[in-house]
């Protein structure tokens, strides 16, 4: 140490601190006397720290020193406190929510999306199936030129103009990472746009759904691009068919790449159950080819036939036909047989005169005095004049003379055996007003209003199929009865269904009921088949085989709430309902034509449907190998002398 170096005197020492300590004491206040002229955030943590720092270094005394450690304490605590707060909430609430982040951040999912299952005939052939195809979609980020993406896009794929700009619009929308270019095409189209190696542009597999004939869409209806079910037995059983998809779960790293030593996940998808109709493939084949040949012929609306195993109610074919707007005929309709009621004309003489029978009112050889026409309600509101379906002076018919000619009148007098409530009954005992067992998507139940609600001429006109309405296949299930020796089965179209393992859960039967006595269903069947012999149904008559049934041609009423056209035509609804062999029903057939040529003689059932019904009947023969019964010739002999000259 030098000796010149000046003594510091404790108290001396002591001062110069004050001082300083005095110092910076004025500058705090003079910066916090700017801060107040000027207040900002700055300047009040500045202040704060300032005076902070000025508290724990002037004035430290023993007791002053307790209680700033006893802060400090405090302080230091509950920032520990805090911290192992948030861990707990880190390590238990919300272990769960940070554990989904992170499997999200590194783990990838992929769907695997399940086969549909197939849709099978009877027999086990193919009517619908999955196929592979492929889904182009583009990455508008990733596309250089949209304007000439869009164009070559449009000449492989055929665009329309409108659809090319639309197109090119989607591409230019680089805020947009995926837009769809076209769904599901052949994987051959799918190369030819793979091949031209357009940036931004690529494609991935889907499955899609074909029918192995056209003819089978209004049953099997259809499914929509992401494979739901959305119309017919696709939409019906479409939980079944669907099957349950699988996935595949990798952990990836911060550049997307798959980690080779983490774990991943696999769960194989399920296949959807196979679903097996009780269609006939070939059967309905040739029977959409003979039904679409009459509706062209004959230019009507649409057709419908019907072909139901007698016994069992199962449906062996189903077909529907429909004139398009631009006069092609296609069967693209929907179900006609299940969605659309139509009244049903003469063909519901045959509930008319069962009912009487069974009843006891009447039977084959009952005799009724018919007029040719009559007025019904005279003096009233309702005030109409019927006529029979032919003219003809009064005369005396037996019940089967009423049935084998259609007589309107004489039908409405079998009827007024009974009283109105009876005869409604009747009606619903053979299923109408009520929706059948198929309960098809979008299937109708008629229309049948209670007896009390019947006014005018609809107290009589029932008798004939007028005033309550009727889908085609209520109506082949209500003559079913007779043909099923008078019980009453429901329709059935499935059945059972397989599933992915391979085993098959038969669906179950259809509820049955006695409508008709053995005795009165074996007379009606005598009956109808009189109609086919000799009366309005004989174009209807097979070669060497017995055939029963009955016509009926009913107007159809116009939105004007009468049955004329603005021009005063009418339109026809033909039909033809019957079942074959006569003898020993094995199946029971309905064809109907919805707005034959009103200027065509072949408008009638007789006409216009009953042929129909002898060719799909031939068809049958052959492809079921249907023999009649021994001594069962078909139709022999003349008409009988009872029954007075044919019409």
């Amino acid at each position: 140490m030098s000796d010149t170096a000046p003594i510091r005197r404790p108290g001396a020492t002591v001062g110069l601190r004050r001082r300083a300590a005095a110092d910076r004491a004025r500058r705090g206040s003079s910066r916090g006397a700017s801060d107040r002229a000027a207040p900002t955030v700055g300047g009040f943590f500045n202040a704060i720290s300032s005076y902070g720092v000025t508290k724990m270094t002037t004035n430290i005394h023993a007791g002053d020193m307790r209680r700033r450690i006893s802060a400090m304490f405090m302080v230091i605590l509950l920032a520990v406190s805090l911290v192992y707060l948030r861990v707990f909430m880190l390590q238990t609430v919300k272990s769960n929510e940070y554990k989904e982040y992170s499997i999200d951040q590194r783990v990838r999912s992929d769907v695997i999306r399940a086969e549909r299952g197939t849709i099978l005939d009877r027999d086990g052939q193919e009517l619908a199936i999955p196929v592979p195809t492929r889904t182009i979609f583009a990455d508008p980020r990733e596309v250089t030129d949209p304007i000439t993406t869009a164009r070559s896009l449009a000449t492989v794929l055929q665009l329309t103009p409108e659809a090319e700009m639309n197109l090119a619009s989607r591409l230019q929308n680089k805020a947009s990472s995926f837009t769809y270019v076209v769904r599901q095409v052949d994987t051959a189209l799918a190369k030819a746009i793979t091949d031209l190696k357009l940036p931004g542009v690529g494609s991935y597999r889907e499955e899609g759904r074909v029918l192995t004939s056209e003819g089978l869409r209004p049953i099997i209806g259809r499914v929509d691009v992401d494979g739901v079910g959305v119309g017919g037995l696709e939409l019906q059983f479409n939980e079944l068919l669907t099957g349950k998809d699988g996935k595949i779960a990798r952990e990836v790293n911060s550049r997307g790449q798959s980690i080779a030593s983490a774990d991943s996940e696999y769960v194989a998808p399920v296949r959807g159950s196979n679903l097996v109709t009780t269609i006939h493939r070939t059967l309905q084949f040739q029977v959409d080819g003979i039904l679409q040949q009459q509706v062209e012929r004959l230019m009507a609306r649409s057709g419908i036939a019907v072909v139901m195993h007698t016994k069992t109610g199962q449906i062996y074919a189903m077909s529907s036909v429909r004139r398009n707007d631009d006069g092609t005929y296609a069967n693209n309709a929907g179900n006609l047989a299940a969605v659309e009621a139509h009244e049903p004309g003469s063909v519901a003489k045959v509930f008319s005169v069962a009912s009487a029978i069974e009843e006891g009112k009447v039977n084959p050889q009952s005799t009724f005095l018919v007029p040719g026409k009559e007025v019904f309600n005279r003096g009233t509101q309702w005030e109409q004049e019927i006529k029979d379906a032919y003219p003809h002076p009064t005369e005396q018919m037996t019940v089967r003379k009423i049935l084998v000619d259609s007589s309107n009148l004489g039908t409405i007098q079998i009827t007024g055996t009974m009283t109105t409530e009876r005869n409604r009954q009747w009606l619903s005992a053979f299923g109408f007003g009520e929706k059948t067992s198929l309960q098809f998507p979008g299937e109708t139940k008629g229309l049948l209003k209670l007896a009390r609600n019947w006014q005018g001429t609809e107290k009589f006109t029932f008798a004939y199929g007028y005033g309550y309405g009727a889908t085609p296949i209520q109506l082949v299930a209500a003559v079913n009865v007779i043909a099923n020796d008078g019980v009453y089965i429901g329709p059935k179209l499935v059945m059972q269904t397989v599933d992915e393992r391979g085993l098959a859960s038969p669906t179950p039967d259809t509820a049955t009921r006695r409508v008709l006595s053995s005795a009165t269903a074996a007379t009606m069947r005598t009956l109808m088949t009189d109609v086919v012999c000799y009366g309005t149904a004989q174009l209807a008559k097979m070669q060497g085989l017995s055939v029963g049934g009955k016509t009926g041609t009913g107007y159809i009423r116009q939105d004007n709430g009468t049955y004329l056209k603005d021009d005063g035509s009418r339109a026809y609804f033909a039909s033809f309902v019957g079942f074959l062999p006569a003898s020993n029903p094995e199946f029971t057939v309905l064809v109907s034509v919805d707005e034959p040529d009103p200027g065509s003689r072949d408008r009638f059932g007789g006409t216009a449907a009953a042929p129909v019904f002898a060719r799909i009947g031939q068809a049958i023969v052959n492809e079921l190998d249907l023999r009649p019964a021994p001594g069962d010739t078909g139709c022999v002999g003349k008409r009988p002398a009872e029954l007075g000259p044919s019409h």
